[in-house]
C-alpha cells in the first residue's frame, strides 16, 4: 500500500563538517530513494545541530574581531544551515532518482515553524548554542540582549529556549509540491522558529526539536507515517543493560507509561517517542515509525523497528 510519509532523519545522516555531510548524503539518498521508487510520496526532515553551530560559532568569531559585526539571531542561523543543507540532499537525491531512470524533481523549502510566545521553555532556556565567552564578553552581550549562563566553569555560552512547535506556515506550499509529485525536504532543523504577530512573523531566539516539528507537519500534511530515524534498529527497555527489552510495537497507552516510568533518555529517545506518539494519537490509522534509515523500508512493511499505533 503506497503511503504519504514524513521521513525525519537523524544526525548520522548528514555527517558533521561540509565534506563529511557531502558525502554522508550520498548514503543517505540510496535509502529515500528507495521509498520513492516503492511509489510512496516521500516528505524528508532533519536535524542541524553541528551545522547551525558551525555557522553560529563563525559569526560569532566574527563579531569577537570585529565589534561592528554583529551576532546572527538564531533564527537566520537555522534558515542558512536549510539552505545549505537541502542544498546538499536535493542535488544527491535528484542524481540518485535520475540514475535509477525516476524523474522527479527535489526541492528544499525553506520553511518557518510558529511557536507559542507563551510556551514556558521560554521562561527557561537552557539550550547552549556556539561557543565560549569571558564574563567580560558575556555582560556585554547580555546587555544587547542576549541570554548567557556559565557553562561548568568553561565561561558563558547564549542558551535559547526550545519550544513546541504549534503551526508549519509553509504547509500549504508543501502540499501543493506533494500534490504536484514532487519530492519536498523541508522543517529543515526543526524549522526557523517564529512568532505570529498579526502579519508579522518575527524569529525567535529559539530552537525547535526536528522530531516534533516533523510530527507537527506529518499531521498537518495528513501523512499516513512519521518515520524517525535513529541510531538504533528499535526502541528498548532497560536500553544498554543486560534486560534490555527491545519492542516491535507500542500502544499509546504503553508509551505513555514508559514515559511515565521513564524509560527513555531525555536527550536522544524520549522526544523521539513522545513526538512519534503525538502524531499517532492525532489521528485514527496514523502510525508512527522509529528505526535506522537502512530498514526504513523494512519498517513500513512491519518487518523491525517500533510502531506506534492505537
Amino acid at each position: 500500500m503506497k503511503k504519504r510519509i514524513v521521513l525525519a532523519l537523524g544526525g548520522n545522516a548528514l555527517g558533521d563538517g561540509l565534506a563529511e555531510q557531502m558525502q554522508a548524503v550520498k548514503t543517505t539518498v540510496k535509502a529515500i530513494a528507495d521509498l520513492i521508487a516503492a511509489g510512496h510520496q516521500v516528505v524528508v526532515t532533519h536535524g542541524n545541530g553541528p551545522q547551525v553551530g558551525m555557522i553560529n560559532q563563525a559569526f560569532e568569531a566574527a563579531a569577537k574581531a570585529d565589534s561592528h559585526t554583529p551576532m546572527l539571531p538564531m533564527s537566520v542561523c537555522v534558515a542558512l544551515s536549510q539552505g545549505y543543507i537541502g542544498y546538499d540532499l536535493q542535488n544527491a537525491l535528484r542524481e540518485e532518482l535520475l540514475e535509477r531512470g525516476i524523474n522527479k524533481p527535489v526541492a528544499t523549502l525553506i520553511t518557518q515553524v510558529a511557536v507559542n510566545p507563551a510556551d514556558p521553555a521560554f521562561l527557561n532556556p537552557t539550550k547552549p548554542i556556539g561557543s565560549f565567552f569571558t564574563k567580560e564578553e558575556a555582560e556585554r552581550l547580555m546587555r544587547n540582549g542576549h541570554t548567557l549562563r556559565e557553562d561548568s566553569g568553561r565561561g558563558y555560552r547564549r542558551v535559547v529556549a526550545s519550544p513546541k512547535p504549534q503551526d508549519i506556515i509553509e504547509k500549504e506550499t508543501v502540499r501543493a509540491m506533494l500534490e504536484a509529485d514532487q519530492v519536498v525536504i523541508t522543517v529543515g532543523g526543526g524549522g526557523i522558529p517564529v512568532l505570529v504577530e498579526g502579519n508579522h512573523l518575527r524569529g525567535a531566539s529559539a530552537v525547535i526539536d526536528k522530531d516534533w516539528a516533523s510530527a507537527k507537519l506529518a499531521e498537518m500534511i495528513d501523512a499516513d507515517m512519521l518515520i524517525i530515524l535513529t541510531a538504533v534498529e528499535k526502541v528498548a527497555l532497560n536500553y544498554g543493560k543486560p534486560d534490555v527489552q527491545w519492542l516491535d510495537r507500542l500502544s499509546p497507552a504503553d508509551a505513555h507509561r514508559f514515559i511515565e516510568e521513564e524509560h527513555f533518555a531525555k536527550g536522544s529517545m524520549l522526544p523521539k517517542v513522545e513526538a512519534a506518539l503525538a502524531f499517532a494519537e492525532s489521528k485514527a490509522g496514523r502510525q508512527a515509525l522509529i528505526t535506522v534509515l537502512s530498514k526504513a523500508r523494512e519498517g513500513i512493511a512491519g518487518k523491525t523497528g517500533t510502531i506506534i499505533c492505537q
